[in-house]
Order: structure tokens, then C-alpha cells, then sequence
């Protein structure tokens, strides 16, 4: 496998005033809620102006979901990059494994959730993440495939996988619950009893 490139001191300092910028903007919306929190409070809080933000964000709700980029590229890498001889459902398995997990048992995790749940624009916001990332992902397993993007069952595949996480969620031992979606994907239905 190839060595990552070496990251430039450029490229560091955008990602810490990246960083900094979408962890004032968590902060400030779970202690005074999304609707009160303006993009000034956040760039204020940050140490920034609203001009570097803009070249960060898009738009506010990009900031609580400041992840979205890396998380599709991470999905569609889980499949172009995985060892030969491990399939597709295994190395996504093993991707939501490592990168969900950590965040499903994050201390602010419900905090977090309440605030999406309780913020309309936010779970639009978010609902809309997932749609673009279901396209992605489906687009890198019908390529390695060789079927064409609108196969059913690439999109099909690439949307279940996408669901395990919300599926997983809440359950008391979630690594359980994400073996158990994943078992039933690699190996279909099996009637209980």
C-alpha cells in the first residue's frame, strides 16, 4: 500500500483553523442552541473572520457537520483501497467498525444528536449528507464491480451500509449491532428459529 504524502505546514495550519473554527461553532450551538448562534458569534469565538470561515464552510450547517468531506472520501477509499482478496461488505464492515464505533460512544454524542434532532434545518442538512453519500459510495463499489453507476443492487448495497449507523444506534452494545446488519448483508436473511 502507498505512503500517504507528507502533509505541508500550509496544509496543517488550514486544517487546525478548520478545526478550531467547527469546534467554536459545536460549542457555542449545544450552550445556546443553532438558531441562536450567528456565523459573527462564530468566527468571533474562533479567531477568525467570517471571510475565513466562508473559505471553510459553506454555510452553517456545514460547521456541525464539519466531517462530511472526509467521511465520503473515507467510505469510497474503505473500498477502492482494501487489501486483495477482502470483499466489498468486509471492508466496509470493518470501516464502520473503526470510524463509527468512536463516535456512536463520544461523551457528547447525545448532545450532539439532541441538537440535530431538535433543529429542522440541521436534519434536512443531514438527511441530504446522507443522499450524496449513498451516490459515492455507490458509484466506487459499481466501478470495482465493472457494472454500470445506476446498478440496483451497488446503490442498494451502498444505502444499507449507510443505514447501519442509525439502525446501531441507541442499542446497548452498538459493535454488536453493527456485526449483526453487516452478518445479515454478507449473508442474507436467515428466518429466526
Amino acid at each position: 500500500m502507498d505512503k500517504p504524502p507528507a502533509v505541508g505546514r500550509r496544509e496543517r495550519k488550514k486544517a487546525a483553523t478548520r478545526q478550531a473554527i467547527a469546534d467554536a461553532a459545536l460549542q457555542l450551538f449545544l450552550e445556546r442552541g443553532y438558531d441562536r448562534v450567528s456565523i459573527r458569534d462564530i468566527a468571533e469565538a474562533a479567531d477568525v473572520s467570517t471571510t475565513t470561515l466562508f473559505k471553510h464552510f459553506p454555510g452553517k450547517e456545514a460547521l456541525v457537520f464539519d466531517r462530511d468531506e472526509d467521511r465520503e472520501a473515507e467510505l469510497i477509499a474503505a473500498v477502492r483501497r482494501r487489501p486483495a482478496g477482502q470483499g466489498i461488505v468486509d471492508a466496509l464492515r470493518e470501516h464502520v467498525l473503526t470510524s463509527w464505533i468512536p463516535v456512536a460512544t463520544h461523551p457528547l454524542r447525545a448532545e450532539f444528536t439532541g441538537l440535530v434532532d431538535s433543529t429542522p434545518a440541521l436534519r434536512e442538512y443531514g438527511e441530504r449528507m446522507w443522499t450524496r453519500h449513498t451516490a459515492a459510495l455507490s458509484a466506487a463499489i459499481a466501478d470495482d464491480a465493472g457494472v454500470s453507476h445506476d446498478d440496483i443492487a451497488c446503490r442498494a448495497l451502498a444505502r444499507f451500509v449507510l443505514e447501519i449507523p442509525a439502525l446501531a444506534q441507541g442499542r446497548q452494545d452498538p459493535r454488536t449491532a453493527v456485526e449483526e446488519v453487516f452478518d445479515l448483508l454478507a449473508h442474507g436473511w436467515r428466518p429466526l428459529g
